[in-house]
């Protein structure tokens, strides 16, 4: 059912239904089916990066990648959540997060049941098999597995604590600390339990007593019998067989 107002747009569309790509790069097979892909395309050989930043010295192949990152300058965000406060900067980061209201995770690790709700999460949780900490801190020994972790790490030598509340002196090193901060002053609760009432400020409160509906108990100790719902009592209990004291 799909139209439009212009024979060029038709045009493209037909191509969905098609599969032609007239667009072909004489460099390597790509090949696709609008003019504004290709050239996109083109800048990955020639490096040309046409679109630059007034405010910094960022640059990109596409006008769509300009006004995103923009975007960092300006603080919008236009795309909003319709279950909570959350706002981004690019579709693709809402889409994930709705991921977090809907309990949907389709990227599914190979080696064990872990599954999540983004491609980069799943690379990172792969490394855990691998033992690759590719991203390491120039200021101690510290290494992990994704780089916005040694980007927080950074934080704890540099005391910067950029996210700051709006209603109170709070500041803190993560936006999403900041996020369920800003729920102490407007009482939200976006994590709402489909048995019962139940409804609280954190995804971490959230799965803790969905576990008392269903029992589960995905933390398990390697050392003995010990299971429980959270992964900090999995920690605390494991100090029981190191005898490590926090």
């Amino acid at each position: 059912d799909y139209s439009c107002t212009l024979t060029g747009s038709l045009k493209r569309h037909m191509r969905t239904h098609t599969g032609e790509k007239p667009y072909k790069c004489s460099a390597c097979d790509y090949s696709c089916t609008t003019i504004k892909g290709f050239k996109y395309h083109l800048g990955t050989h020639t490096g040309e990066k046409p679109y630059k930043c007034g405010e910094c010295d960022y640059s990109c192949t596409s006008s769509g990648n300009m006004k995103q990152h923009l975007r960092t300058h300006t603080g919008e965000k236009p795309y909003k959540c319709s279950e909570c406060d959350y706002s981004s900067t690019v579709t693709g980061s809402l889409k994930v997060h709705m991921r977090t209201h809907t309990g949907e995770k389709p990227y599914k690790c190979s080696e064990c049941d872990y599954s999540c709700t983004a491609t980069g999460s799943l690379k990172s949780h792969m490394r855990t098999h691998t033992g690759e900490k590719p991203y390491k801190c120039g200021e101690c020994d510290y290494s992990c597995t994704c780089s916005g972790y040694i980007k927080q790490h950074m934080r704890t030598h540099s005391g910067e604590k950029p996210y700051k509340c709006g209603e109170c002196d709070y500041s803190c090193t993560l936006s999403g600390s900041l996020g369920r901060h800003m729920r102490t002053h407007t009482g939200g609760k976006p994590y709402k339990c489909s048995a019962c009432d139940y409804s609280c400020t954190t995804i971490t409160g959230f799965k803790y007593h969905l576990g008392t509906h269903t029992g589960e108990k995905p933390y398990k100790c390697s050392e003995c019998d010990y299971s429980c719902r959270l992964s900090g009592y999995l920690k605390t209990h494991m100090r029981t067989h190191t005898g490590e004291k926090p």
